[in-house]
């Protein structure tokens, strides 16, 4: 029983180190992707409230998604 809690446990810590480092990746990657044109599709809201600016990339999700499951299907 301790082994298979410790065994879930490693495979949880992996996917959370996974996770942490695709956000970090992302972090980088975000400023050069925009300049691609990703960020700017129609479907991505940027709107301005308060003096602050949001920004909700709707459709650029959508194709970072789609390509992302490609390349995991190809792999």
């Amino acid at each position: 029983m301790q082994r298979a809690a410790r065994e879930a446990g490693v495979g949880m810590l992996k996917w959370v180190l996974l996770v942490a480092i695709a956000v970090i990746v992302l972090g980088f990657l975000g400023p050069r992707l925009s300049r691609t044109g990703l960020g700017r599709l129609p479907g991505d809201l940027r709107f301005r409230k308060n003096g602050r600016d949001y920004y909700l990339p709707i459709t650029s999700t959508i194709v970072l998604s789609l390509l992302l499951t490609l390349v995991a299907r190809v792999i």
